[in-house]
This record gives structure tokens, C-alpha cells and sequence, in this order.
């Protein structure tokens, strides 16, 4: 253990008094030099000494002894008693018997130092062959197993065996910390016997076989504590979550008995439509002892398996760069003060793609939480499915693999081994600052539920299962030959628990569930019950010339590239200066940078967003000299707040998943996802519907996030046309019949496609200046982001100056003579006053064209306002590019047409039903397009 004694905290690098030469990983990634800007964050480096002149020498010398020990560290883990049920072959393991490497004489002495760390005896570091190989086969081939070899960064390999072997006997736990293993297995064992009796109907999806996760995650928590973490973010799927919650998260049982009679988990009068049981929370705050309490925030889950993964790193994220902004202590690192917690199923952790794409974020450096860790409850079954139908890979956690995260298994029959293996794992996370996996190796007692036979498809493991004695029992009656409690000790533990449930339950027939939303940062806002007005969203035109300038100026000596200089910084500067029409790219600087003029920060994520998938927006520029990356509007005001531009991996579901974490952290910050294409969005379907169309519905959470969605028939195929609007207007939940003046909508969720630069100026900002969050989805543009046609004026965006849910017809020079009203939204409209302006005079008279900016909530009252212009009209129609089963056409013709005097129809011009969004052949989009420009001025 002596290069592990060597260490000492520097600032925040860890070094080493010795001058021996340092391990440390390679660096073989392309890199931006962006450490000083806003966001970049990377944890504190860990090196450590390589060998001594004396050990090299060493171990050159003993090198068949290296071999047999490096054996050990590499495949000892599948010599290991791991399977509670003794159901899992031995393998035979040759690179483990020393005779392979002609260590035969067990008595021979071997000079040990550097090659392998043993308790000393006396001082010496000479040991037999016989003790060598017992030692070898005590630390790794026990309870617990360990796989770091395949990590390749040497520090990290040479730490972790270091620690182990050099740890391996200091393993015992006092009384103390036994009878509260004890205390926490029983409880667990008692409340589910409870709920089966009480309530034995219920799929509770109890912890029963896997009891040992309490205490993995007890030892956490006191870990945690007892290190300065004042904050653990915790994501955890339905198995165990109701044992953990009662047992160790302070949830309180007559809420969940509450619930479990049919009542709501939130007061009547609130409009949430709740959840299952196995979705519920609890975020208390926990005393180990330490100055501090431990505040764990435990997050909301959908039953998709796993989607809670990206939504704890992010929310992790958002309190962790909360603590950083507000902490004036230079020394805080990243990881210091919040830890990030996954509890996984094994079939799930090895089947589901968003656990690869979250573990991929976790080493980037406006991702990373500085370590998170993992542990997987492995039932050794996913379902009915056996491991061997489930995953093609030796262990559930093999995946962790692809960001070289150490693995330790541990034999879940064994809560004390289960204790050590978190606290050798939070070690590892303490110095390293990156994720860990425990493959904690448990049974489930029942099947899939508690309602569900399993034996139909596992008979001889079931056998085993109902033969053998429970986890806690056989942990207890340890406890009682051991000394540590008595049978009365026992007897108490069991009887105190079941009278305090039973005094629960009784108490849950007055329960009064209590609001948990709305607190602390969110204590300011409130929860919209009605149609809410625009609000006032202008700036003054000062305002708006200062941040548009600041958004494009550099220090002289930053080399910006020549044509970014010819084609963007000076055509702004200029259209500011003389007060012309700007476009969208600088409409949309203003709004971030009038937002964080007044102490808004903007997080700005996905791929390719500093530059902007078509080269528009350039919120960052890199140095051609050097590629240092600046970014300007972080330079407006020393009181401003700050923006995050964080150029994502080529993840959608798993960043989606993350900047939702992030929007349910703080209202003070505007969240923005852009995808790539509008059409990325599919990949992360399972973020959209569980959580962000429904997340306050069923949690009351708001989230003020924003989907940037480029979206546009423009010839470029099937894919990249179209961002699947329709699919989001199904999620809302506005009303259909609008035909009162009385309509109240409260929607889920904004749904909008703005056709001008104020128009996407006045949508960012009413995300922040209004007093309660709903998530904005933006039908966003690509031809018309350098479009002449598609500008505003800064006056559009000064005081006084707000969104506008439609835009009003303004071709038409008499509304007395229009009969024919075209409904429109998106780039299409642009399209159609080009072919407008075509037509005769005669013609264009008889024409309205009417832009629907926002789709949800649907702009009743403003559309029932313009309709009033036009009391001549006999025909009213719904032109769109896109196909009829897509785009707005099926939410808005039942709306619109509720509306519309004389019983009229709306008529529907666009391409008719496909398959595919658009189709790919070119002669045929363009028929297409100009199909339905000429159908709009015929037949008048």
C-alpha cells in the first residue's frame, strides 16, 4: 500500500511526494482547448508512481511470478463464488495453478515487493508460493470478484489492485454497523411479508432475495456523508424501490397505504393524474452522523426500463454546476459535493441501448458527473428469460466495458462482502472521479411479480429458491452465533417493524397526501389552471444592439476564420448599426443574450450546436491558431448569467434524457435540445412521451425545455424533411371542439412553428419571463434561416412586442372581397406569397393567407378574431407540404373547423397519405410542390 500512502492533494490534482516517475492515461482524443469556457468541467487527475528501480528489477526477475498473479487480476473474478443459488458451473481456470508458470515447489520464498501487495508479516516482503497462492486466492476468488485489467489507463489498473490486496484484511465490521445490517434486512423481509398479507393482490415488485441492495446502498449513503457529498442523485427501477423507499428513504408507509386503497398521491385539487406505486419518490434528507445531512433527491421513473439513467445524470448535472456557480471555494471539484446513483436490472442493463448512451456521456466534460455509480440487481433472470437468451456476453455487466468502467461482483448472500464491495467502488469513484459497476449477485424470490408462477418457465431454479432460507434469516441467525444479538434482539427487530406498519396502515385511512411541488428555486412559480396570456416579451432596441454586437466581438487576438469574418460577424454588426432587418440566427443571439442580461443561464445542447447544423448560429468561435474556443455572449456584463454550449456525442435519447434531468433541476435556466435534423427525434420517443408530455401531468414537474426541431420539405428525402410534428401534437392535450368563447386550455406542452426572427426571439424568451415552465417544441426552419423574406425588424422586438399564436393575413387588400381563406404554417407560406405574387390582381383579391404559428395551444380566440375580417369567404382551407396522415392537417382540422360559420368544411391541399414522410425521387417532389402551390389559386 506504500504508493497509495504517497499521494497528496495539490489543487485539485492528486501527486505524490516521491520523484518516482507517474502513471497516468493516455490522451489519443481530438480535442477542442475549451477548458475555460463556461461548462467545460473534467474531473481532478489522479497519477500514480510507477514501479521503483528495485521493484522493475523485481519483478524481471520473478516474471513467472508476475504471470501468475497478473492471472489472478485478470480471470480470477471466474473462479468465484458468485451465485447465491449454486446454480452457475464452475469453469476450470488453468492460468490460476501456479504449476503452469513452474511455481511447483510450494515452500520456495519469493521476494513479493512490487509484484503483488500482502499484509505483512514482520516487515518482510518475502512469502512462499503456498501463502502467495492462498492470498491470491482468498482476495479474488471469494465473494466478491473484481475485473479491471481491461481499463487502460495504468494508474487505474496498478490503484485498483493495489487497494484491494492491500485492503483485503481489514474487512471487519464492528457491532455497531452489524446489528444495523441486521435491522435494515429485517425491516426489508417484514414489510414485504406485511404487504403480502395486507395487500396481497398488489404487484409490488418486492426486494425479497436482493435484500443485500439495502445494504449496498445504506453503506453509500453513509460513505457519502461521511466524505463531504452533501447531494446524491438517485434513479432506481421498480424492483425493490417500495423496500427501499420505506426502509431507507424515509417515505412514509401510510402514504403508500394511502395510495394503495385507490387514492391519489397528491391533493384533490390539484390536476395530476398520478402513478403506479413502483413510480413513486422520495428525496429526504439523511443524518449518518455528520454535520452535514445527505439531501438524496430520488427521481420519477416511467416503466421503460432504464430511461431514468440520462434524466439522473442531468438533473445531477444541473445541482452540480447549481453548487459550483453559488460555491466561492476554487478547490471544488467536479464530484466533490454530488454523487449520481443507478440502480439497474440485469436483463435491462445488458438489453437496453440507452444504458450504453448514458455510460457514453459520462467521461465528456459538459456531461460528466464525475463519476456515477452503478449497481445492478441480478436476479439472473430477466422475466422468464434466462441469461443465455438474454445477453451475449459472460456478465449482465460486460456493457460498462465501453467507457472502461472497473467492475466487482459480489455474491449478494453476503451483505458484509456486499458492504465492501461499495466501499471499494467508492474509493475508486473518490480518487477517479468516473463511473463504477456493481454486479451484485441476488435471486428473486417470486416471479416477475408477486402475482406471477415461475416456475412454469424456470422449474429447477424455483426448486432451489423455495428450498432455502431467506437472506435476512440466514444473515440473522450469523448475528446470533456470533454473539452480536440475541433472539430477543431478533424478536424485537421483527415485532417493533410490524407495529409500526400496522400503526401506519390504520393511519392512512385519514391521510392527507401533501403537495411536493413547487419548492425551493421553483417556490416562485405556479401551476397555470387556465388559458394563460402572452406575455410582454420585448427589449429595448439598446439593449438588443449591445448583446447582438457582444455576440459576434473577439479579442484581437483570437483568429476567427476569415469567411466567418466576411460572411457573419461583419453582416451583423452591420444590419445592428444601420438598424436593417435581421435573421434568425441573430434574433436568436438576442434572445439568449437579453435572457442572460438579466441572470438567466441557457444550457444549449446536441450535436453540432456551437456551429449549427447548416453553419448559422456560431454561438462559439475556435481560434485558427491555436483552437481555443471562445464564446461571446458569455461576455456581456460581469453580472450576467452564463451559457452552456455543449457540443453532444451522437446520442439523441440519452442527451434528450439528460436535458430533461436538467430542466426539472432549475427554472433558471433555459434547457435547449436541438437535434441535428428534425427527424433525430425518433430515437429518444421513450424521453418525449414519458417525461416530457407527461411528467407534470403525473409527477407535477414542469419542465421549461426546448426541442429545436429543423423541419422542412426541401427536397432532402424521407428522413431528414420532416420532424414528426404530428406525432407531438398527439401528445397534447388541448381540447377539441373550440366553438366556446368559454374554452380553457392548459396544455402539456407548447407545439410551435414560427416563420420569422422576432417570432423565435419572443418563443425563447416567454420560456423564462413567464411564471410557470412547459416544454417548447419547435418545428424550427433550415431554408429559412438566410431566407430575405424570412427577417425582422428590431422594432418587432422591442417593448411592448410579444409572440403572436398566429400571423394575419396582410396580402389581401380587401376583406370584403376574400373568399377564400388558406390556413398555413411553416416555410410553406413563403412558398405561397412567391406564388402570390404570380397570380392576377383578380385573383389574389379573392385570397387570405393566414400563418398558425403555434399549433398547441391552438389560437382560438386569435383565429376566431381574423376570421371576423373575412365575411364573405365560401371556402376555407388547409394547405401543407407535408403528406395528410403527417403534419398539423389531423390536429387542426377538427379545431379550425368547429370555428367556421355556416357549417362549412375545411378543405385539406397538401400530398395525400404515405408512408414515408416524402418521397426521395426529385421529379416527383417537385410535381409534388407545385401541385399543391397551383391547387391554392384554382377553382376561386
Amino acid at each position: 500500500m506504500w504508493r497509495i500512502a504517497q499521494a497528496k492533494l495539490r489543487g485539485n490534482t492528486l501527486t505524490f511526494g516521491s520523484r518516482l516517475p507517474v502513471v497516468s492515461g493516455p490522451k489519443l482524443r481530438r480535442c477542442y482547448n475549451e477548458d475555460v469556457a463556461y461548462g467545460y468541467r473534467v474531473p481532478k487527475q489522479f497519477e500514480y508512481p510507477d514501479y521503483s528501480p528495485e521493484q522493475l528489477k523485481n519483478r524481471q526477475q520473478q516474471a513467472a511470478l508476475v504471470c501468475l498473479v497478473d492471472a489472478y487480476r485478470s480471470v480470477g473474478h471466474r473462479a468465484t463464488d458468485l451465485d447465491p443459488l449454486h446454480l452457475q458451473q464452475q469453469p476450470s481456470i488453468p492460468e490460476l495453478n501456479p504449476a503452469r508458470y513452474g511455481l511447483s515447489n510450494m515452500n520456495e520464498q519469493f521476494n513479493i515487493d512490487g509484484i503483488l501487495e500482502m499484509p505483512p508479516k514482520g516487515g518482510s516482503k518475502t512469502a512462499s508460493i503456498a501463502e502467495i497462492h492462498q492470498t491470491l486466492v482468498d482476495i479474488y476468488c471469494g465473494h466478491v470478484a473484481f475485473e479491471f485489467e481491461h481499463i487502460p489507463d495504468t494508474a487505474e489498473r496498478r490503484w485498483f489492485a493495489d487497494y484491494i490486496e492491500s485492503t483485503s484484511n481489514q474487512s471487519a465490521l464492528d457491532s455497531d454497523k452489524k446489528r444495523r445490517f441486521h435491522e435494515l434486512l429485517v425491516r426489508s423481509e417484514t414489510f414485504d411479508n406485511f404487504m403480502q398479507k395486507k395487500f396481497g393482490q398488489v404487484k409490488r415488485y418486492g426486494l425479497e432475495g436482493a435484500e443485500s441492495a439495502i445494504i449496498a446502498l445504506d453503506e453509500l449513503f453513509s460513505l457519502c456523508s461521511h466524505s463531504g457529498i452533501t447531494d446524491a442523485i438517485l434513479g432506481m427501477p421498480h424492483r425493490g424501490r417500495l423496500n427501499i423507499l420505506v426502509d431507507l428513504l424515509k417515505y412514509p408507509p401510510r402514504a403508500l397505504f394511502h395510495k394503495l386503497q385507490g387514492n391519489a398521491e397528491f391533493p384533490d385539487d390539484l390536476p395530476a393524474s398520478g402513478d403506479v406505486i413502483s413510480h413513486i419518490s422520495s428525496s429526504p434528507s439523511l443524518n449518518y452522523g455528520c454535520k452535514e445531512d445527505l439531501n438524496v433527491t430520488t427521481l420519477h421513473n416511467p416503466s421503460h426500463l432504464e430511461a431514468v439513467n440520462p434524466v439522473v445524470s442531468g438533473y445531477g448535472r444541473a445541482k452540480q454546476m447549481y453548487l459550483y456557480d453559488k460555491n466561492t471555494d476554487p478547490g471544488c471539484a467536479l464530484g466533490d459535493r454530488l454523487i449520481g446513483i443507478q440502480i439497474h436490472g440485469d436483463a435491462a442493463f445488458s438489453g437496453q441501448g440507452v444504458i450504453m448512451e448514458t455510460l457514453g456521456l459520462s467521461n465528456l466534460p459538459h456531461f460528466s458527473l464525475g463519476g456515477t455509480i452503478h449497481v445492478i440487481i441480478n436476479n439472473q433472470i430477466g422475466y422468464t428469460t434466462p441469461a443465455t437468451n438474454a445477453r451475449s456476453t459472460l456478465y449482465t455487466s460486460d456493457v460498462g466495458k465501453l467507457v472502461n468502467t472497473p467492475i466487482i461482483h459480489v455474491n449478494g448472500d453476503y451483505p458484509e462482502e456486499v458492504a465492501r464491495a461499495m466501499r471499494i467502488a467508492f474509493e475508486y469513484r473518490k480518487l477517479f472521479r468516473k463511473d463504477v459497476i456493481i454486479d451484485l449477485v441476488t435471486f428473486r424470490r417470486w416471479g416477475h411479480n408477486e402475482l406471477d408462477e415461475p416456475s412454469f418457465t424456470q422449474p429447477q431454479m424455483y426448486n432451489i429458491i423455495r428450498a432455502r432460507e431467506s437472506v435476512p434469516k440466514v444473515y440473522e441467525r450469523k448475528m446470533m452465533e456470533s454473539g452480536v444479538i440475541t433472539d430477543a434482539d431478533a424478536k424485537q427487530v421483527h415485532a417493533s417493524f410490524t407495529k409500526y406498519l400496522e400503526t401506519e396502515l390504520a393511519a392512512s385511512k385519514d391521510y392527507t397526501p401533501k403537495a411536493d411541488h413547487l419548492k425551493g428555486k421553483w417556490s416562485g412559480l405556479v401551476m397555470p389552471t387556465q388559458t394563460a396570456p402572452q406575455p410582454d416579451t420585448g427589449v429595448a432596441k439598446e439593449t438588443l444592439r449591445e448583446v447582438g454586437e457582444r455576440s459576434v466581438l473577439v479579442d484581437q487576438t483570437f483568429k476567427v476564420h476569415p469567411r466567418l469574418v466576411k460572411h457573419h460577424i461583419q453582416p451583423r454588426l452591420k444590419r445592428l448599426a444601420e438598424d436593417l432587418a435581421i435573421d434568425w440566427a441573430t434574433a436568436e443571439s438576442l434572445a439568449f443574450g437579453s435572457l442572460l442580461k438579466q441572470g438567466y443561464n441557457i444550457r444549449l445542447c446536441g450535436q453540432d450546436v456551437g456551429r449549427g447544423t447548416f453553419s448559422q448560429r456560431h454561438a462559439m468561435f475556435v481560434c485558427q491558431e491555436t483552437e481555443n474556443v471562445f464564446v461571446p455572449l458569455n461576455n456581456i456584463s460581469k453580472t450576467q448569467g452564463k451559457i452552456e454550449v455543449a457540443n453532444s456525442n451522437l446520442s439523441e435519447l440519452a442527451v434528450l434524457g439528460f436535458e430533461y434531468g436538467v430542466s426539472i433541476q432549475s427554472p433558471n435556466v433555459l434547457p435547449i435540445w436541438e437535434a441535428q435534423f428534425g427527424d433525430f427525434n425518433n430515437t429518444a420517443q421513450v424521453i418525449t412521451d414519458t417525461y416530457i408530455s407527461s411528467g407534470e401531468t403525473k409527477w407535477l414537474r414542469q419542465s421549461g425545455l426546448v426541442m429545436l426541431l429543423p423541419h422542412g420539405y426541401d427536397g432532402a428525402g424521407p428522413e431528414h424533411s420532416s420532424s414528426r410534428i404530428e406525432r407531438f401534437l398527439q401528445l397534447c392535450n388541448t381540447p377539441i371542439d373550440m366553438s366556446s368563447n368559454s374554452v380553457i386550455q392548459n396544455p402539456n406542452m407548447h407545439v410551435a412553428i414560427p416563420t420569422t426572427p422576432a417570432q423565435i426571439f419572443h418563443l425563447l424568451r416567454r420560456q423564462m419571463i413567464r411564471n410557470y415552465r412547459k416544454p417548447l417544441i419547435v418545428a424550427g426552419p433550415k431554408t429559412l434561416l438566410r431566407l430575405s423574406a424570412a427577417t425582422s425588424s428590431l422594432e418587432d422586438m422591442a417593448p411592448g412586442t410579444s409572440f403572436s399564436p398566429i400571423l394575419s393575413d396582410v396580402l389581401s387588400k380587401s376583406s370584403e372581397k376574400v373568399t377564400r381563406v388558406v390556413f398555413v404554417a411553416g416555410k410553406l407560406y413563403y412558398d405561397l406569397v412567391k406564388a402570390y405574387a404570380e397570380q392576377s390582381s383578380e385573383l389574389t383579391d379573392k385570397i387570405a393567407i393566414v400563418r398558425l404559428e403555434e399549433i398547441c395551444p391552438f389560437p382560438r380566440d386569435e383565429l376566431a378574431s381574423e376570421l371576423e375580417r373575412f365575411p364573405n369567404v365560401q371556402e376555407y382551407v388547409w394547405c401543407q407540404e407535408e403528406t395528410m396522415n403527417a403534419g398539423a392537417f389531423t390536429y387542426v382540422q377538427p379545431r379550425i373547423q368547429s370555428l367556421l360559420p355556416n357549417n362549412n368544411m375545411l378543405r385539406y391541399i397538401g400530398r395525400a397519405p404515405l408512408a414515408a414522410p416524402v418521397t426521395g425521387i426529385s421529379n416527383v417532389f417537385k410535381a409534388e410542390q407545385s401541385r399543391i402551390l397551383q391547387e391554392v389559386f384554382t377553382g376561386i
